[in-house]
């Protein structure tokens, strides 16, 4: 079932389609629509899970998208506003 994705990059709000089934999170899927390649990073990740608990991981995530430009990554419920109305 796809749901709604919705993320800042370079100050630009935009919204596409996600779907767990082809990405494993909001954070891939906004970067795949950008065009970046993850590899490396995801790479990390893995590393970083095995050896640190999930707020060490989460705030690296944070982090390096918001090196790459990206702003707030949220998946929309159906009747949710959008993020640009809530700025």
């Amino acid at each position: 079932m796809s749901r709604q994705l919705q993320y800042i990059y370079k100050g630009e709000t935009k919204v596409i389609t996600f779907s767990f089934r082809e990405y494993h999170s909001a954070h891939e899927a906004a970067a795949a629509a950008e065009g970046i390649d993850l590899s490396e990073f995801l790479k990390m990740e893995r590393q970083l899970e095995v050896i640190a608990d999930g707020k060490a991981v989460k705030n690296h995530r944070d982090s390096y998208f918001n090196k790459l430009g990206f702003g707030k990554i949220v998946l929309l419920k159906k009747e949710a506003e959008s993020i640009k109305d809530k700025r």
